[in-house]
């Protein structure tokens, strides 16, 4: 950008020196009017999230306060470490049948959580370099407030919609060209996981959710990966993970539930084969799964996702990897207690089955 060009720095380095500028606004009365000069923002998010060039975003964005909340509010990251201990019998009960004005509360609430009210806005790097970039208004088949979509899992998968005037249609590819290291063969790939490396290494994923009635934002997304598989499901294929750990206070137990953000690249050319390596994005999708692994349903989804938008957030990366390390860790205490209580109940089950067999036997004969 010219603005960059011109002040002869690094966009992200001037993306910390105008945070730090605007922390210090207070103190200083020509940095106070720096910080507040809404065009210097738009520079910064129009460098950091490419969608927001767009100019129906534009517009969102200056309707729920402007581009230097907007960036306040999804440059951090969610931070939360409210996991609640596993405890056997400690399980919320809700009536199986509810009424919108039971479930919502007041109306306000009932239309905060509208589905129509919320926004995607996704940006995937590669080395620095912007690869994708999708806007999504609203939730898919999500039919408001009506229909199968409350009681169904919840899930938005990016590549099967099409956005509203999206400027990077189409189907998204990386190659040798875009910073790939060339592959000869995916039997070479399995033995030295070069391709791997380097995507875990140099993807990166920033999914924004917007509430229009609300005015909110954050970014769901960890920006780095925290896992992933390899040649997953098929021998081509390369899944990374992404995320962050929501509130689900008074919805779930253990109060905390996970975003899940998959991004799946599958290889379509290796260097073999004539041409250079190739691969091509076949998923980008986001679910919530509780503590247990079950999927949530939409109805929850959409109450998480609005908590979501007003919850704690960090600009220190470590800080987030911690939170998200801190529910990984819980969740398998939780699936240890869970196999060790089944192993319980099958030796039980043995015990009785014999006791029963003798006395059956005993009393025959």
């Amino acid at each position: 950008m010219l603005f960059f060009s011109a002040l002869k720095i690094n966009p992200q380095e001037f993306l910390s020196l105008l945070w730090r500028s605007h922390r210090a606004a207070c103190a200083c009365a020509a940095f106070c009017s720096i910080s507040k000069e809404e065009k210097l923002w738009e520079n910064v998010c129009s460098s950091m999230w490419p969608s927001t060039n767009r100019e129906d975003v534009k517009s969102l964005i200056l309707s729920i306060g402007g581009f230097r909340k907007f960036y306040a509010d999804c440059f951090p990251l969610i931070v939360n470490k409210e996991v609640t201990e596993y405890q056997g019998n400690d399980y919320l009960e809700y009536p199986e049948e509810w009424t919108e004005a039971e479930y919502y509360g007041d109306v306000d609430e009932f239309e905060s959580v509208a589905p129509s009210n919320f926004v995607s806005i996704v940006d995937i790097r590669y080395k620095d370099r912007t690869i994708c970039s999708k806007v999504l208004w609203g939730i898919p088949n999500a039919n408001e407030f009506n229909g199968w979509f409350y009681n169904c899992p919840f899930r938005i998968d990016l590549l099967t919609y099409e956005a509203r005037g999206d400027d990077n249609e189409g189907e998204v590819f990386l190659s040798v060209s875009d910073g790939l290291p060339p592959i000869l063969s995916m039997e070479k790939e399995r033995k030295d996981g070069k391709l791997w490396m380097e995507l875990r290494d140099g993807l990166r994923l920033s999914w924004i959710v917007v509430n229009k009635k609300m005015k909110q934002a954050a970014n769901l997304a960890s920006w780095s990966p925290l896992g992933g598989q390899r040649h997953w499901p098929t021998a081509k294929d390369f899944l990374i993970r992404f995320g962050s750990v929501l509130s689900a206070k008074d919805i779930f137990p253990f109060q905390v539930v996970e975003c899940i953000l998959i991004m799946k690249f599958r290889v379509i050319h290796t260097e073999g084969e004539g041409v250079p390596t190739t691969l091509k994005l076949t998923e980008l999708s986001m679910q919530l799964e509780d503590m247990e692994g079950a999927h949530v349903n939409g109805r929850n989804s959409l109450l998480i996702l609005k908590e979501a938008l007003s919850c704690r957030r960090s600009k220190n990366y470590s800080e987030v990897l911690e939170s998200c390390h801190l529910y990984s860790k819980a969740q398998s205490e939780l699936k240890e207690e869970k196999m060790k209580n089944e192993s319980r109940v099958d030796r039980l089950c043995i015990v009785t089955g014999i006791a029963a067999f003798l006395t059956f036997w005993y009393c025959i004969l």
